[in-house]
């Protein structure tokens, strides 16, 4: 009965939040993990326009999502959550909406008319039994491989756009004293690379058959043995300073010419432009090697229960700065990913975004990414024997399937 009434109570306080917030904004403790210089110039739009709109923005940044996230969840849990968390899209906080921790957005998102000006799959991304959960501020993909425009005119070489194509310029750089591919092998990039691949060198049924049907069968076919095959290959386009490398630095090997080319998501843009790059001009890009699929993804922002009418005050205001349209184009243009809203202004956007921008026209080229089809738990069990595969170069593909389809038979539905 306690927690039926606390739920009407957070209920009611947000639907007057909401007519209330553009008069009365309070503080509100935003917990994320965007710290790079890129990425705090982007998250900073958000907290000046949520500062503008008479709210107060108090940053509580944790360097590396993988330990923000349980640090967040745990502070829900046990009672003392922030006012707004940051998360992904998908199933990531399913369990903390079941278990009636976290706010009901319906009541915002219908004075917002997100189900016009958001695209429907998002919008199932962050529902949870019909009702929406979290606000979603960008969309984004995993699987782009960016590019040294100066290095590959130097070289001689073509924009690749398979993974034969991308093996073969990787050996020309190779042969030349250029470190191929730059590469930070921790967990969560090194699982980001491998699921690029399989979604690329695997093609769309393979992928679907693993995230989205926990098929154990699927790793047994020509398909996967391909992908692991390939992801196996890339290992030797590294370099050995790999280990506990950030993305960001990662990065910083292609604009110093260190390294000629990196694969990693739209973020990437942002540290681009921190260095003084230009899309098209100082870096290339291309979308998905292989199938060129857009693994969808988007950086949502939740909003816990606290208890307070104060506290649901200023997550409603939160939720209507995120999504202004203004906010959204300049928030993404620093983050490097696009506008989630439909309806605003892409004039202005990078010659990249806009690659993007036209896969995205077909349905056909759209995934679901792994967030979106499967739970954390099965992700990370997934994510230990892809590390594994990576740290020994001595396990064959036959092997490392057999691992993965024994992690997939855990989960089958």
């Amino acid at each position: 009965m306690l927690q039926r009434y606390r739920a009407l109570i957070g209920a009611s306080a947000l639907a007057l939040a909401l007519a209330q917030s553009a008069f009365a904004a309070e503080k509100a403790e935003v917990l994320h993990w965007w710290t790079t210089e890129a990425q705090s110039k982007a998250v900073k739009v958000f907290a000046d326009a949520f500062n503008a709109a008479g709210g107060e923005w108090v940053d509580n940044a944790i360097v590396n999502g993988d330990v923000a996230k349980p640090t967040g969840i745990n502070r829900i849990v046990g009672g003392n959550p922030p006012t707004v968390m940051m998360m992904n899209a998908g199933k990531q906080f399913g369990e903390l909406a079941d278990q009636g921790l976290l706010n009901n957005l319906d009541n915002v998102a219908a004075a917002g008319d997100w189900k016009k000006s958001l695209p429907a799959d998002v919008l199932e991304a962050v529902s949870r039994d019909g009702h929406i959960y979290a606000v979603p501020v960008n969309l984004q993909t995993p699987n782009w491989l960016w590019y040294n425009k100066a290095l590959f005119e130097k070289f001689g070489v073509q924009e690749p756009t398979t993974w034969e194509e991308f093996f073969a310029a990787a050996d020309r750089f190779k042969a030349g004293g250029i470190i191929p591919l730059a590469f930070g092998a921790q967990p969560w990039q090194q699982h980001q690379l491998f699921n690029g691949v399989l979604a690329g060198a695997g093609g769309r049924d393979l992928y679907l058959s693993i995230f989205r049907d926990k098929n154990p069968e699927a790793t047994k076919t020509p398909e996967f043995k391909r992908v692991a095959e390939t992801y196996a290959k890339i290992r030797s386009y590294t370099d050995p300073g790999t280990p506990n490398r950030s993305f960001n630095e990662a990065a910083s090997m292609l604009t110093t010419g260190k390294a000629a080319m990196h694969i990693m998501g739209d973020w990437e843009k942002g540290e681009f432009t921190a260095a003084g790059w230009v899309a098209g001009k100082d870096y290339g890009c291309v979308l998905g090697l292989g199938q060129q699929n857009f693994l969808m993804d988007s950086n949502v922002f939740i909003m816990p229960k606290g208890g307070s009418e104060a506290a649901a005050k200023a997550q409603a205001l939160m939720a209507e700065v995120m999504l202004d349209k203004d906010v959204q184009v300049k928030f993404n243009n620093l983050k490097g990913s696009m506008p989630v809203r439909n309806d605003v202004d892409t004039s202005g956007l990078d010659a990249c975004s806009k690659v993007g921008l036209e896969v995205l026209k077909d349905p056909g080229k759209q995934l679901a990414g792994p967030d979106w089809l499967a739970g954390a738990d099965m992700l990370n069990s997934l994510a230990d024997v892809v590390v594994e595969y990576w740290a020994t170069p001595s396990e064959t593909p036959d092997e490392f399937a057999d691992k993965y389809a024994a992690v997939l038979s855990e989960f089958q539905e």
